[in-house]
């Protein structure tokens, strides 16, 4: 059996095992809560960073939010000046369009008179080929009047002088009326562009224009032979008027002046071999008598 001193000493023994695992207890919840509170501190110290962060980028977007408000109002200044120029544009593409009538009837208009002057031409191949049956009929005269050569110079005088109308006439035919072909009243052609200038240097011109003696060459037409120039009756231009054409400083040879308008003229070819060596812009000079 124990003492009841023993006793005594064993509950001192577990009184104080018991202290020292509170102790231990306190020990450790103490830590517990030192851990919990310095990494709650550097939760806010994180929190805190995301915060400036996120003020800063709250600023940023302010600042883009201003610079996208002024981007908008300069798109809408430049979506209302497309618009005034949309209106314009769709104001030019209507006279256009009236202008483009009018230049249909034209066409219309000339392609009338294209038929008139093929009939006309028809006529003058008729009287061609009548005048090429005189011209043969003249040589058998001459051949026949050979022996009589001395007899008869003043007769063959005659004949060279009848000749010489002769190569006129075929002239005249070859030529036949002049006409600008419709394409070139419409298409975007240098030919067109040639007449406007040429109606520009006219408005240009001083009041004595009656004489003017250098102008150019504006159209071509190798199937009828002949050219249209850039000078007419203002410049003193008469239905008979001889020019010479060069290109280059180089003489090509002549044209006779046919028909004439207020700002332009057309002539055939004296010679048939230049309608492959004249062209548009060539130097014209008229001709005195």
């Amino acid at each position: 059996m124990l003492t009841k001193g023993g006793k005594m000493g064993r509950k001192g023994s577990v009184a104080t095992i018991i202290l020292v695992i509170l102790i231990l207890l306190s020990m450790a919840l103490a830590g517990g809560t030192f851990y919990l509170l310095q990494k709650e501190r550097v939760e806010n110290q994180k929190l805190q960073v995301q915060m400036e962060e996120l003020k800063v980028n709250i600023e940023k977007t302010k600042t883009d939010l201003l610079s996208s408000r002024k981007e908008i109002s300069g798109l809408e200044m430049r979506l209302k000046n497309a618009q005034s120029q949309i209106e314009v544009l769709t104001s030019d593409l209507q006279q256009e369009k009236v202008s483009k009538q009018d230049t249909m009837k034209q066409m219309d208009r000339l392609m009338v008179e294209l038929e008139q002057q093929k009939l006309a031409r028809t006529d003058l191949e008729k009287k061609f080929t009548q005048a090429q049956e005189d011209s043969k009929r003249t040589q058998a005269k001459l051949k026949d009047l050979e022996a009589r050569k001395a007899e008869l110079e003043l007769k063959v005088s005659e004949l060279e002088t009848k000749s010489q109308d002769l190569q006129t006439k075929v002239n005249e035919i070859e030529l036949g009326k002049i006409v600008v072909s419709p394409e070139q009243q419409v298409a975007p052609h240098p030919t067109q562009k040639a007449v406007k200038q040429s109606k520009k240097q006219v408005k240009a011109q001083p009041p004595d224009r009656a004489s003017a003696t250098e102008g150019k060459v504006l159209v071509v037409n190798r199937d009828y032979s002949f050219a249209v120039i850039n000078m007419g009756s203002k410049d003193g231009v008469n239905v008979g008027s001889v020019f010479s054409v060069s290109h280059n400083n180089k003489y090509l040879g002549d044209i006779k002046i046919e028909k004439v308008h207020d700002a332009m003229a057309a002539g055939g070819f004296l010679n048939p071999e230049m309608k492959d060596k004249v062209a548009e812009g060539d130097k014209v000079t008229k001709k005195t008598k």
